[in-house]
């Protein structure tokens, strides 16, 4: 750091604030200090700076369900979000929930000396098993639901749910279906909230709820379970890839999307625009999850407590799987 302060012509404290991305910083003294860092190839002693700091700059996150899009993308957004606050990120994936796999990943990040540890939680019982787990250093729990006492950051999924079957409301539908995700799922347990808020907002019934399992193959089981329900015109399907099986099987049945049943998504996958045809869905920002969480985890670690949730909203957006209904007057089992 010497050798980086001599080349640039400052002080050592003043590679300290470059390094530590201080503000008070001018821009022409922090280039000379990232061009003399630049040529000396110098890295820090992550090891002596811990000694100094008494932190390790490791976060530690919990997760499970990676597999799924949401999750994944979550870890993504965390990952990114720590990486540009200067920590690095050690993963635990759990196969299953249990207290002892809990226990066991909570012990392997105490190894590792971690400075805080992120929570994915995709169902309630990683919560119920926090409770009972002495954990010494901050937690923030990602998509932990209203009502937690823990810190956290989460995408509002129940404003998503509303935002979806809202703007079927307003395109004229009466009769919208919902295929939900598994039901010890919290996001999905707001999602089916959010649709029955926005059917009892409107005075109209919650007539259909299918159960799915956030693949394509449980959408298209449900929408061949929908043919069998009388006047349905619209469905709001949990996750856009159950939303790929539910169009499989209604256009199967001869029926026209989006002229005699509209389809909405959610979670705006790279791949729902090029769906056939594309899909109408809600669309979440993870970068920004990831970011707000961090957030509430460097707000901890700088003693300042914490506690509630930062929310993260979703936005609609509307491709060609959605129109008024009865555009196309054809019979069809669904009307």
């Amino acid at each position: 750091m010497g050798d980086v302060a001599k080349m640039a012509g400052v002080s050592h404290q003043t590679v300290s604030r470059v390094l530590n991305n201080h503000p008070n910083v001018s821009g022409k003294t922090k280039e000379r200090v990232e061009s003399a860092i630049a040529h000396l190839g110098y890295r820090r002693n992550t090891a002596a700076r811990s000694l100094v700091t008494r932190r390790s700059r490791t976060i530690g996150v919990l997760a499970c369900e990676t597999g799924q899009f949401g999750p994944a993308n979550t870890l993504l957004g965390v990952e990114q979000a720590g990486r540009e606050a200067g920590y690095f990120v050690s993963i635990a994936n759990l196969r299953e929930v249990t207290s002892d796999s809990v226990n066991d990943a909570i012990a392997h990040f105490r190894n590792q000396s971690v400075d805080g540890i992120v929570i994915l939680v995709p169902h309630p019982d990683v919560l119920g098993v926090l409770h009972e787990v002495a954990v010494p250093v901050p937690i923030v729990a990602v998509g932990a639901g209203a009502g937690n006492q823990l810190t956290g950051a989460s995408l509002n999924q129940r404003l998503g749910a509303r935002l979806a079957v809202e703007y079927l409301i307003a395109l004229g539908h009466r009769h919208i279906a919902h295929v939900s995700g598994p039901p010890h799922w919290i996001d999905a347990a707001e999602r089916i909230k959010g649709w029955e808020e926005a059917l009892g907002n409107a005075g109209l019934e919650t007539e259909v709820l299918l159960r799915g399992a956030w693949d394509a193959a449980s959408g298209y089981r449900a929408g061949l379970e929908l043919l069998h329900h009388r006047g349905i015109t619209a469905v709001f399907v949990a996750n856009d890839q159950m939303a790929v099986g539910v169009l499989r099987a209604v256009q199967e049945a001869g029926l026209q999307v989006p002229g005699q049943i509209s389809v909405v998504g959610y979670d705006d996958q790279p791949e729902a625009e090029f769906f056939m045809p594309p899909l109408t869905t809600i669309k979440q920002d993870f970068e920004e999850l990831g970011r707000r969480c961090m957030e509430a985890m460097l707000q901890q670690l700088d003693g300042g407590g914490g506690s509630g949730e930062q929310i993260v909203n979703p936005r609609l957006v509307i491709r060609s799987t959605t129109a008024a209904p009865g555009l196309h007057k054809a019979p069809s089992p669904l009307n």
